[in-house]
C-alpha cells in the first residue's frame, strides 16, 4: 500500500500527516494514528501502509513535532493538544473515527475521547504514561530539557546521547543497573533518523513531554467511556502501566506483546480489536 503525505492548515499553521487507504462508505471507520514523542508520524509508516490495506488511515505529526507547526502556547497541556487534533479532523472532513495513540499520542488520544466521545468509536493505547506524582515531577525536571544550540555544536551531541540512552535506560537520565532495560541497543541508523526529527523541533520537542508530566492521568482516564485496548510491547518501558490504565477505564482491556513480537503482531492486535 502506497503511503502519501499531506498538510492541512489550522490556526497554529500547517499540520503534516501521512495517509493511506480509502474511506469505506458505511464500512470501516478511518483510523487516526498519533505517534510517540520525540518522533513523528514517520515512526508509524509501516502501520499506516499495512492497516491502510483495509481502511483510511491518517497519521499526523503532533504540533511541534515532525513537519507540523509548533503549538501557540509556551506550556500547552494535553487538552490543548487534543483540541488541535479535533481541529485537524475538522479540516480533513473526518467526523467519526477510531484512534490509535503511542505513548504521548495515547495520552492525547485519551483527552480527545473525553472531549469528543461522539467522534471516537474505539481507541488503542500502544503504551500509555501513567506515572506517580513523584516520578512525573522528576521527569518534568530532567527528562526533556529545553536545549539551546551553541557555537560548539554541543546540542548535536546532546541529542545523540539523549536518544542513545533512551533506548537503554528508563528514564534515560538514570544510567544505572536499576533503570537499565536490557533491550536490544538501538542502531546508529535508527538514532540518526530520530535525531533528525528532534533537531527539526529542538525548540518545541519538550512541550508534549512536559504536558504529559504535568497531567493528572490517573484522574482523567476514568472519564474515558469509549471501548479501549491498552497494549504494549514488553520491550517498551511503559508496558508496566497497561494493566493499571485498563483498570481505570470503564470499558477497557489490556494485552502485552512479547519482546519477539514484530510489526505484523502489533498491527494484528490493533486490527482485531477495531474489527470486533
Amino acid at each position: 500500500m502506497d503511503v502519501d503525505r499531506g498538510f492541512v492548515r489550522i490556526r497554529e499553521g500547517l499540520v503534516h500527516y501521512h495517509h493511506a487507504g480509502e474511506l469505506n462508505e458505511g464500512g470501516l471507520l478511518p483510523l487516526l494514528m498519533m505517534h510517540a514523542a520525540p518522533g513523528s508520524s514517520k515512526s508509524l509508516f509501516g502501520h499506516v501502509a499495512s492497516i491502510g490495506e483495509t481502511r483510511k488511515v491518517v497519521a499526523m505529526d503532533t504540533l511541534g513535532y515532525g513537519d507540523s507547526s509548533g503549538p501557540e502556547l509556551e506550556e500547552p497541556d494535553l487538552i490543548y493538544y487534543a483540541d488541535s487534533v479535533a481541529r485537524v479532523l475538522d479540516m480533513l472532513g473526518l467526523d467519526k473515527i477510531d484512534v490509535y495513540g503511542s505513548h504521548t499520542g495515547a495520552n492525547v488520544g485519551a483527552e480527545l475521547a473525553i472531549a469528543h466521545p461522539d467522534r471516537v468509536r474505539r481507541m488503542v493505547f500502544d503504551g500509555v504514561a501513567l506515572f506517580d506524582r513523584e516520578l512525573a515531577q522528576d521527569m518534568l525536571e530532567n527528562y526533556a530539557p529545553k536545549i539551546i544550540p551553541d557555537e560548539h555544536g554541543g546540542h548535536l551531541m546532546w541529542v545523540w546521547h539523549f536518544l542513545r540512552d533512551m533506548g537503554q535506560f528508563f528514564p534515560h537520565y538514570k544510567k544505572d543497573a536499576e533503570h537499565q532495560m536490557n533491550n536490544s541497543i538501538w542502531s546508529p541508523e535508527l538514532i540518526t533518523q530520530m535525531a533528525v526529527e528532534v533537531l527539526k523541533n529542538l525548540d518545541t520537542y519538550y512541550k508534549g513531554y512536559n504536558a504529559v508530566f504535568r497531567h493528572n492521568t490517573h484522574e482523567r482516564l476514568p472519564l474515558v467511556t469509549v471501548p479501549t485496548l491498552c497494549m504494549a510491547h514488553k520491550a517498551d518501558p511503559l508496558h508496566a502501566y497497561v494493566e493499571e490504565a485498563a483498570a481505570l477505564m470503564v470499558d477497557s482491556r489490556y494485552v502485552l506483546l512479547p519482546k519477539t513480537a514484530g510489526l505484523a503482531d502489533k498491527v494484528g492486535a490493533v486490527v482485531n480489536f477495531l474489527d470486533e
